[in-house]
């Protein structure tokens, strides 16, 4: 099982609703092109808070806040002090600092000077803090970060999902999580959001509800499950036994259930029912299932106060207390994927180096979970873990290579990895210290006791107990003392369990350890009826008729302890309390006689077995004293040969204590003279030994000339190899720091080329002649129609201002340049070019914040067609006629001050009607203010002809109109003559004057 209670048992509904839902995500190397991507297809209003965790360099100002902001509408900042987390932000991770999660609020603190994980930081506090509401992404990136929070947040009933590795830029963090198992999707990141808030809208599925029982299906109310959801259950074990051998009915209903309604909601399953047809359907679910049933959270020297209690005072007694020639004995029961084994050989190795002895450690490390066995077996773990172990112990004990560590093979020797069920399996014996930490709160109540018992049994008198921070001895109290309370670490002070427990009620063997089918195995029927190896390859509970029951109890009262063995002195079954003559030893676990049975009875024993299955005959021994638990004894054994069963030849050996009165020897028994035997086998063994000695000492010699060889090559590579771990090291951080500031510096560099772009399509579209300049005056860049006024080309870039000639008559021009640049006052004169085109020259200075570089734009407009049409106003202005220019369409475009001053006198104060823009063929077509309404037919025929004959010149039909007309005032009588007349050039379209005639009109008129 696991190593951790399950954190969602921890009281988050305390501040659930006021905290949005929180997604954690973990980027490196690569991961800006990915967080960027992300967000492109993350809504603003989801009501979720992203929080963004990289790998930033302390020294480099992170550009990230304004990369992602133009990704997404919701608010990005890099927080600078703590936190709350508001829905629908986005969060970023300052560089030089970590940052947790605390009921809601981010808080920083500042980042350790060694090796710094982040991510694992952020991803553990967001499971400790929000439990099966966290979620955890995981992008491109380099190392392991991110592993070990992914576990916490799996373990907590989160969400964790990763990149797809095949699209992430460096893979190196998804794949590592992806190898932890605890990855519900890996999905392309443009599929990521939608996944993430896909399951936080759908709840948990508890099935009965949170409060009920898995076994029983009620609650603790006392109302009943549905008989079909108990059912369905059971489906469910028994699909997780038949695939596993685990009974999970022992263990914790609330668990079971809420691990089940996890699995419910990842794969969005409405009810049970559906959830077991899916299951059923898809054997890879039982397994994903099975997983997630036991809870992998663990760590190396994982609760440091405990293990410093270990380190202080049990371990140093353990060794003390161990003789020469002894070896220091452990049991993990529970060791997940291994860590907490490793600290606990890595204390015993240094207690025997301090001691100043050769290290002689054997730790046995169990665990139900194939998978785990395997990941612990093999010994490579993410180099994140480096976080967890002293610098000392890393280079002792591990070996870098790459993104992963590697436990030292000497380390390695020293543990023992195998499958084992606490709850069914036989104990190990003569342990120096057990250490079952955060297992036994997943079982049931009479599920721990059993266990507990189990675990007394194995620790020898003077042995240790190293429980977890939630477990307590119970009904043992009276068999150990405590040593620290607080850490649950325990000595056995009595001789005897607290309570008695059958061996032979234990699976000695199990189908999952070795592969094996299910088999069971009847011994001869007609000496023993009925009974039957049922615990070998048993599944569930053993339910026992009445007739085995009395049997069992016949035996137990009146026949020796005995054990079946096969041909090859495996044991198969076990009868009777074997417990004064089994003895484990140091090495791979096995159910061989030779090491199970103590030196004294090992020869003996296989003397009788060959014996009586050589003749077909049972055997007896004489009588033999033994020293068993520090006590003489008087045994006798006998061997009962059976043949034809389906193992084969099988013999059941037992052990008659002898007394006052022995016993007699069986009838039809044949004892036989041991010392004869003894004495054959001996002299036999005897010449394969001369033998073999003599192809050992040939062997020996070439070996320690190589091994001589391979020492001193083997201290040098050691030597190298650690300069060159702690090089790599340094190297790939660095490393991921660079990957970061590079992608930004990218993304920056895309921007600058952007705002070029825009900056030189701009210079081409203003058509102004410019040219930048730096404070040398050397050219920086120039506009096309620069060249109109300097002889530039494109090779004059970096070239100075001076070298180049220009149009200008204006000598001064590069003393007015040095001038703007030294004062960074703006300078703005005309200049006129030799052509006598005009240029106003204006020079601005500018400075580069970052750097203090200065220079100047020099901007050169032509301003020729202003100076002429200014010429041109000044002309017809000094002419008494009123004149107007039109454009091609009648619209005024020029006037002088005549026309404008005849227009104000004559109602159009504004010159709405008569100034410039107004259309002077309107004019033509509507009387003028103040004149009577409908329009007097001859003022209105005059009008008309005006509009045609100016139309006719505006079209081209002809260049040249007069027209002679009356313009009365109230005050008196007068006459205009009216000229338009085509205007030369492409500009205007005519120009058109009213001359007063009146005085000569009164004078043809009189004359």
């Amino acid at each position: 099982m696991g190593t951790e209670a399950d954190p969602r048992q921890l009281p988050d509904e305390i501040h659930s609703c006021t905290v949005p839902p929180i997604v954690g995500i973990g980027a490196s190397a690569g991961g800006l092109s990915a967080l960027e991507t992300f967000f492109e297809n993350c809504p603003s209003d989801s009501g979720a808070a992203f929080v963004v965790i990289q790998h930033l360099s302390p020294k480099h100002k992170s550009l990230m806040a304004g990369l992602l902001a133009r990704r997404t509408p919701m608010p990005v900042s890099m927080i600078e002090t703590d936190t709350r987390v508001a829905a629908n932000h986005v969060y970023l991770i300052p560089p030089g600092t970590v940052m947790r999660i605390d009921r809601g609020v981010l808080r920083l603190a500042p980042r350790n000077e060694g090796l710094s994980l982040p991510i694992d930081i952020f991803f553990s506090s967001l499971a400790e803090d929000c439990g099966d509401r966290a979620s955890g992404i995981v992008l491109s990136g380099t190392g392991s970060d991110g592993t070990r929070g992914a576990i916490a947040i799996n373990a907590a009933g989160g969400l964790v999902l990763i990149q797809d590795t095949k699209e992430a830029n460096f893979d190196g963090m998804p794949m590592s999580v992806r190898r932890a198992g605890v990855v519900d999707a890996e999905l392309p990141v443009s599929d990521l959001a939608r996944r993430v808030l896909e399951h936080r809208s759908r709840p948990p599925k508890i099935p009965f509800g949170p409060e009920q029982d898995a076994e029983t299906g009620q609650s603790a109310a006392g109302s009943d499950g549905s008989s079909g959801e108990t059912d369905t259950l059971e489906v469910i074990f028994q699909a997780l036994e038949d695939a596993t051998g685990t009974n999970y009915r022992l263990y914790k209903g609330s668990t079971i259930l809420r691990r089940i309604g996890r699995r419910m909601q990842v794969l969005g399953q409405p009810d049970l029912q559906s959830y077991v047809d899916l299951m059923l359907s898809s054997p890879g679910e039982v397994t994903a299932l099975n997983r997630e049933l036991l809870i992998s959270v663990t760590r190396f020297f994982r609760d440091e106060d405990a293990f410093r209690v270990l380190e202080e005072t049990v371990v140093p007694r353990i060794v003390e207390s161990l003789g020469p020639d002894q070896t220091a004995r452990a049991w993990v029961a529970g060791c997940s994927t291994g860590e907490e084994a490793y600290s606990i050989a890595i204390l015993l190795h240094e207690a025997f180096h301090r001691a100043g002895r050769t290290p002689m450690v054997k730790v046995f490390a169990t665990d139900v979970s194939q998978d785990s066995l395997q990941f612990a077996s093999a010994g490579t773990y993410p180099a994140s873990v480096g976080a967890e172990i002293s610098p000392e112990r890393m280079e002792r004990y591990f070996i870098a290579n790459g993104d992963t560590v590697q436990v030292s093979s000497e380390l390695r020797q020293s543990l023992v990895f195998a499958r084992h069920d606490l709850l069914s399996n036989p104990p190990f014996t003569r342990m120096d210290l057990v250490s079952c930490r955060n297992t036994l709160i997943y079982f049931r109540q009479d599920a721990q006791k059993d266990a507990l018992l189990r675990l007394q049994y194995a620790i020898r008198k003077a042995g240790f107990l190293f429980l977890g921070s939630s477990e307590t001895l119970s009904s043992l109290q009276n068999g150990f003392q405590p040593v620290d309370s607080k850490h649950k670490v325990f000595v056995r002070v009595s001789a005897r369990p607290s309570a008695q427990f059958d061996l032979s009620a234990l699976k000695s063997s199990t189908p999952f350890d070795h592969g094996l089918k299910s088999r069971q195995f009847a011994v001869d029927r007609d000496s023993r009826p009925t009974m039957s190896a049922r615990a070998f390859g048993a599944r569930g509970p053993v339910r026992e008729s009445l007739t085995d029951m009395a049997i069992n109890a016949l035996l137990d009262a009146w026949a020796p302890p005995s054990i079946l063995v096969n041909d090859k002195l495996e044991a198969i079954h076990f009868f009777g309390d074997l417990r004064p003559f089994l003895l484990t030893r140091s090495g791979v676990a096995s159910l061989e006689l030779v090491r199970l049975l103590p030196k004294t009875l090992v020869a003996m024993a296989s003397v009788l077995i060959h014996q009586a299955i050589e003749t077909a005959q049972a055997q007896a021994s004489e009588q033999i004293e033994v020293r068993l638990e520090e006590n003489a004894s008087v045994l006798r054994l006998h061997a009962i040969p059976f043949a034809g069963t389906e193992l084969g030849a099988c013999v059941l050996l037992s052990f008659e204590t002898v007394e006052r009165e022995p016993r007699t020897t069986p009838e039809g028994a044949q004892r036989i003279d041991l010392t004869a035997v003894a004495q054959a086998r001996i002299d036999i063994l005897e010449r394969q030994l001369d033998s073999t000695r003599a192809d050992l000492q040939t062997t020996i010699q070439e070996l320690e000339t190589s091994n001589e060889e391979l020492q001193s090559t083997n201290e040098e590579l050691m030597a190298s190899n650690e300069e060159l771990q702690s090089s790599n090291e340094e190297l790939q951080s660095v490393n991921e720091e660079i990957n970061t500031v590079n992608a930004e510096y990218q993304e920056k560099m895309a921007m600058l080329n952007r705002l070029n772009a825009d900056l030189t399509s701009m210079i081409r579209a203003v058509g102004v002649a410019t040219v930048f300049l730096d404070e040398a005056l050397l050219i920086t860049r120039f506009s096309p129609d620069a060249c109109s006024v300097f002889k530039l080309r494109e090779s004059d870039v970096g070239r100075p201002l001076g070298d180049i000639a220009h149009r200008l008559k204006y000598p001064a021009l590069l003393d007015d340049i040095r001038d703007t640049i030294r004062t960074e006052v703006s300078f703005e004169r005309e200049a006129t070019a030799e052509d006598g085109a005009l240029y106003r020259v204006r020079i601005m200075p500018y400075a580069v914040q970052s750097t203090g570089h200065r220079g100047a734009v020099v901007t050169l407009t032509n301003v020729t067609v202003y100076r002429d049409l200014a010429r041109l106003q000044g002309v017809i202005d000094a002419l008494p006629e009123h004149i107007a220019v039109l454009d091609f369409d009648g619209t005024i475009v020029l006037t002088n001050k005549a026309w404008t001053r005849f227009a104000r006198a004559n109602g159009d104060s504004g010159l709405e009607r008569c100034g410039p823009g107004a259309n002077y063929l309107e004019v033509c077509r509507s009387p003028m203010p103040g004149q009577p309404v409908p329009w007097d037919p001859e003022d209105q025929r005059i009008a008309l002809r005006a509009l045609e004959g100016l139309k006719s010149i505006l079209e081209g039909s002809q260049t040249y109109f007069a027209l002679e007309y009356p313009c009365h005032s109230p005050s008196e009588q007068r006459w205009f003559y009216m000229t338009a007349a085509t205007v030369a050039g492409s500009e205007f379209g005519a120009v058109v004057s009213h001359i007063e005639i009146t005085s000569w009109f009164r004078n043809m008129k009189q004359g």
